[in-house]
């Protein structure tokens, strides 16, 4: 495995009574592109603010190659991109003076400094649009501008929230492989998102964070794995039977996880015999509902996160 660029040790961030980023440890390697993934209000952008220095954990660590950025900050900036969901760039400034300015914030002079802007001019694809101002770009190209500024310095690790946000499909895949072409150079992307489906196409491991908590760390792969503690299906009732099959699913210890969906199907999860029982169940599940329809059902990685969610409501209700 390679180095750990990034460790983070229990993290805590408090505001007032709300537990915004509570007690969370992981770590990058260097070179991975991470997802992190949660709902609004699940701790993301406080816990990126955090890893980017931009505010100050309660307690525990953020080590970046070993050392603590919060008593180092400083030599973190220079090595730590930042993307904001938020970009707000002045009106009346050129996409070429504006990349300047933070060229120059970064203490780049002279022939340095010129090389730095048009390299990253280039590599955006904003070449075309240097002396254009920035109030006048277009989504996708205000999008472009934000990663431009975040790749002066050239740093190591790039902390990205929500940057395909109100793109169109044809932006959203210029950026995928922007991201595709960073990670080849050797840079480490920690990047949250809403298109979760995009996250794993794009990524080598996921973070899942719920209220102010990971509940889940691990690969694609390993998160499949983990939902085949069970076998979803989708059950189709009659509209008069639905409710009577709901109930039975939720009252049964076999099945899990039961929730109506809005196409008048049910998605549930069976986890209460073997591989050879399994038909012999089914037949009986059946036999006591009045049913159109039984399909098995592969969990896409919206469908997996959902379903963790569930699982922490149901572990929170039982305590």
């Amino acid at each position: 495995m390679s180095q750990a660029i990034l460790a983070v040790k229990n993290l805590v961030r408090h505001f007032g009574s709300v537990r915004a980023v509570d007690d969370i440890s992981f770590s990058l390697q260097a070179g991975q592109v991470v997802g992190f993934i949660g709902a609004n209000g699940a701790g993301k952008t406080t816990t990126m603010r955090l890893l980017t220095t931009l505010d100050v954990p309660d307690s525990g660590e953020i080590l970046y190659n070993g050392q603590d950025i919060v008593a180092h900050p400083r030599e973190a900036k220079g090595r730590i991109g930042w993307m904001p969901d938020g970009f707000d760039p002045p009106d009346h400034t050129t996409v070429h003076d504006y990349l300047d300015f933070f060229a120059r914030a970064h203490g780049l002079c002279g022939s340095p400094r010129v090389t730095e802007v048009e390299r990253i001019l280039q590599f955006c694809g904003l070449q075309e649009l240097r002396v254009r101002y920035v109030n006048k770009l277009s989504k996708g190209q205000t999008q472009r501008l934000s990663l431009a500024r975040t790749l002066i310095g050239n740093p190591d690790l790039l902390v990205m929230d929500e940057p395909a946000a109100g793109l169109d499909p044809a932006a959203r895949l210029e950026f995928k492989q922007l991201v595709r072409t960073l990670q080849q150079q050797g840079k480490t992307i920690f990047i949250s998102s809403h298109i979760l489906s995009e996250l794993a196409e794009m990524c080598d491991s996921l973070i899942f964070m719920h209220q102010g908590r990971i509940i889940y760390s691990g690969s694609c792969q390993e998160l499949s794995q983990l939902q085949n503690r069970g076998i979803v299906y989708l059950l189709r009732p009659t509209p008069a039977t639905l409710q009577h099959t709901l109930a039975h699913l939720q009252q049964n210890p076999d099945w899990q996880h039961a929730t109506p969906l809005p196409d008048g199907t049910i998605q549930a999860t069976f986890t209460g015999a073997t591989e050879a029982e399994l038909p012999a169940a089914l037949r009986r599940l059946c036999q006591e509902n009045d049913l159109l329809e039984l399909v098995r059902h592969q969990l896409n990685l919206e469908e997996s996160f959902v379903t963790l969610l569930l699982e922490q409501h149901e572990q929170q209700i039982s305590l």
